[in-house]
């Protein structure tokens, strides 16, 4: 019988359980929120007359989770609908609950005898070949299903999920002794296909894999700044972007952590370790333990490495010194081994500029490095199959660029090991086997694929999955059809082409425009259909603006008209061609980067995709087809056919507002909700899936007979309409919440929404628009206003309010 979940229940509902919830209902799973029943009434409950009897006071502490994830930010559901797939309950009247659900996940305290407690329970409510998991992060599996039978060992594992469940990509599985390997391979499938997952196989280990390589790397990096007299700020500018880290970097990803926890992982590790060396770097650092007996946990307390205060000036951050416990400024971090790897083009320059420099920031990074690199090594068999499984747990779960092998291989492992040498470590065996194999790195490309050092001296094929396509890739192997300064045309196989943006943030500009004028002609000859995607940080994050800001200033008008009209014609030239372009966004997918979209027949959008018509924040309307097309699909949902005619002006208002609020999707499938995209369009749960799943869907539109869309053509709610929009707009202005200049975009947006100086049901075609919304644009682009906020966004990264 094929194994499905259809029906979860998830035990516990703080933080990490309400979330995991959460990202259960997204994928459209119903799930059990269950919680411990209260001891004692609230002040609230007490004054409504309640009793610890009524359900709402049994069921509070799940509800209140419920309840909490329409509050986070980030927002932890797709679209707040998907709150109905929650049923919340209490570990007392609702384990009946369990025997309907096909996986029980198990989110309550990390104590073992809580979790066993829990485990007895669930045993005598599941029916048999139930899926029980446990979140914890790092309580050993085996020791937690001590005392069950065998039939619940076979089912029993642990699904480690990182917070916040819905964003971070890792999901650990680790099986105990007795699980049933069938189980094992269904959740690693469960998890990349239904979940979303980056899935990674670990050992039954202290912490697993991430939690014991980043803890100790946090560790390490404590203990270093200790020694060389370094801030937390100065840290935290040398660990992050600068070293391919997150923003966050150290000390505020700690904040974000907790600090209790961040103690809790390491207590860990330091209390099952037999390595008195591994004992030693695990020992929180006393000014931590005091943090944590203060309370000042980090984000969630309000303060912990920083905290952020008000003063005359507005809002200002500061950062803990620890020597005295008091809070200071932020100090800037002046190296110039980091001022020469900010500059750097490659991280891996990035990197070396870093180790290999001659300052106290370098020493820094180079101790840190060094102790991380050989313990990854020197446990990277204890904790997992292969040193992939150990990159990829860093990867996805502390969203590290490189691994650490894949690090050592970018500073040099020869030139590196040397240095370590010198300095009298002992170099672990996995890297001396290396070495002694006449090998220079832990990676490398066997016939244009990915191939990883294994143990016994040979180099292991690293599989790829079908669903994972690689650009850069097929690149290497010949399947570049064409490129330019800004985008390239990619053979995906299968008939299928890609046209892929490789410009500066994947900026639209008239090197994009060419490229895919070529690609119509290209696909039209020898290809089924045409895939819109890359794989960059983000899809598009809209026009070039400095290119533009520059001809707008130097008033070369004609040259912005023929931008436009290039955008207009390719556009044009896409939605005639005989063959489907489907468009795969993700991230941030703004401005132009939505009107590329606008281009394809289909959008397969991944989730986590964040859609936006905002020019109005560089004093601009959407120029490149954006206007005209939000227009056109709001009057599709205009209903037909009935005996009295449909007033289309609250359509036309709904997108109006849209691209005059700047508004910004919080997912694939709210750009659906706000008409972005239509609920035709599909969604991809999973990231590393999007190119795949869009290149299947070109070719099933190909199957089924594919012809061209036909010209559109549609009545507007013309001049009146128009005046309907202009007194909303006014009615704004006069209430102070917009300005001026903002009032006069908004006005040209209802202007060409309106459909111009006719009368209302007046029937216009798709160029007709596409000249108004040109017109539009060009006129707001000479304004001194507009050039403000241009070369605002350019300078300071944000919006100017002129």
């Amino acid at each position: 019988m094929e194994r499905k979940i259809r029906k979860a229940a998830v035990l516990g509902s703080g933080v990490m359980g309400a979330g995991i919830a959460a990202h259960l209902a997204n994928v459209g799973i119903p799930v059990y929120l269950l919680d411990i029943v209260p001891r004692e009434l609230t002040e609230e409950e007490s004054k409504k007359g309640k009793t610890l009897a009524d359900p709402a006071v049994r069921n509070r502490i799940a509800q209140s989770g419920k309840e909490r994830l329409l509050k986070e930010k980030p927002a932890p559901l797709y679209d707040k609908a998907n709150l109905e797939l929650i049923t919340v309950g209490n570990l007392e009247d609702h384990l009946s609950y369990l025997g309907e659900v096909d996986w029980i996940i198990e989110v309550v305290v990390e104590n073992l005898d809580v979790k066993k407690k829990v485990f007895e329970t669930v045993e005598a409510h599941r029916k048999p070949g139930t899926i029980v998991s446990s979140n914890t992060s790092g309580v050993s599996i085996n020791e937690m299903s001590e005392g069950r039978s065998e039939e619940f060992r076979r089912h029993f594992l642990g699904t480690h999920f990182f917070n916040p469940p819905r964003y971070l990509k890792l999901l650990e599985i680790i099986p105990g002794q007795d699980t049933d390997p069938a189980i094992v391979d269904y959740m690693m499938h469960f998890g990349e296909f239904v979940l979303g997952k980056g899935t990674v196989l670990c050992k039954d280990t202290p912490n697993f894999i991430a939690n014991r390589i980043g803890t100790y790397g946090l560790q390490v990096s404590i203990q270093e700044m200790v020694r060389l007299g370094l801030g937390v700020d100065e840290v935290d500018a040398l660990t992050g972007p600068a070293i391919g880290r997150p923003k966050s970097a150290t000390f505020r990803t700690l904040d974000v952590v907790g600090l209790d926890t961040y103690v809790h992982v390491a207590n860990n590790v330091k209390q099952k370790s037999s390595d008195a060396q591994e004992i030693a770097v695990f020992e929180v650092p006393t000014f931590v333990l005091e943090m944590v007996e203060k309370r000042w946990l980090g984000q969630k307390a309000g303060q912990g490495f920083f905290k952020q205060v008000k003063t005359a000036e507005g809002k200002e951050i500061l950062a803990l010194d620890y020597n005295t416990m008091e809070y200071r400024p932020r100090a800037k971090a002046k190296y110039a081994s980091l001022e020469a790897a900010k500059t750097a083009k490659t991280l891996p320059e990035k990197l070396k500029a870093l180790v290999y420099g001659k300052d106290k920031g370098s020493e820094f990074v180079w101790s840190v490095f060094k102790k991380v690199l050989l313990y990854s090594a020197e446990k990277a068999h204890e904790i997992a199959d292969d040193i992939v499984s150990v990159d990829q747990a860093m990867k996805w779960g502390f969203g590290w660029e490189l691994g650490p092998f894949e690090t050592w291989d970018a500073i040099g492992v020869e030139k590196s090991v040397a240095r370590m040498r010198e300095e009298g470590e002992s170099i672990p065996a996995l890297v001396e086997e290396l070495l002694a194999s006449g090998k220079t790195s832990f990676y490398q490309k066997q016939e244009g694929r990915r191939a990883a050092f294994a143990i016994g001296g040979a180099y292991k094929a690293i599989e790829e999955k079908k669903e994972k396509i690689n650009l850069a890739a097929l690149k290497e192997q010949g399947k570049l059809i064409k490129k330019n300064a800004g985008a390239a045309l990619v053979d995906l196989g299968d008939g299928v082409a890609c046209l892929e943006f490789t410009s500066p943030h994947n900026a639209l500009g008239m090197d994009v425009l060419q490229l895919a004028g070529y690609a119509v002609e290209e696909v039209q000859r020898n290809f089924l259909g045409l895939v819109i995607g890359n794989q960059g940080k983000n899809f598009c994050v809209g026009m070039n603006l400095g290119y533009a800001l520059m001809e707008a200033q130097d008033e070369n008008w004609f040259e912005l008209d023929m931008l436009v009209s290039r955008f207009h014609k390719v556009g044009n030239a896409m939605k005639s061609m005989h063959r489907p372009v489907v468009a795969a966004p993700f991230g941030m997918t703004l401005g132009g980067g939505v009107e590329i979209c606008y281009l394809a027949d289909r959008v397969q959008a991944s989730a986590e995709t964040y859609l936006g018509l905002v020019e109005v924040g560089v004093g601009l309307l959407p120029g490149g087809g954006g206007t005209k097309e939000m227009l056109f699909r709001a009057m599709e949902h205009v209903p037909e056919g009935g005996t009295v005619p449909v007033d289309p002006f609250p359509f036309v208002a709904r997108a109006f507002e849209a691209i005059a609020m700047a508004k910004v999707s919080t997912s694939g499938k709210e750009a659906i909700n706000l008409g972005y995209l239509r609920s035709t369009d599909r969604i991809s749960i999973n990231s590393d899936h999007l190119l795949y799943d869009a290149k299947q869907l070109v070719l099933a539109m190909d199957r089924e007979g594919y012809t061209p869309p036909k010209p559109r053509k549609i009545r507007v709610i013309g001049e009146s309409g128009y005046a309907n929009l202009r007194q909303n707009i006014y009615s704004m202005k006069k209430s102070g919440y917009i300005s001026d200049h903002d009032e006069l975009i908004a006005s040209k947006i209802a202007y060409v929404m309106s459909g111009g100086s006719v009368p209302a049901g007046t029937e216009v075609s798709e160029e007709y628009i596409l000249e108004l919304e040109k017109q539009a644009f060009l006129e707001l682009i000479k304004t001194p206003k507009t050039q403000q906020r241009m070369q605002h966004m350019l300078t300071k990264n944000k919006p100017l309010r002129n």
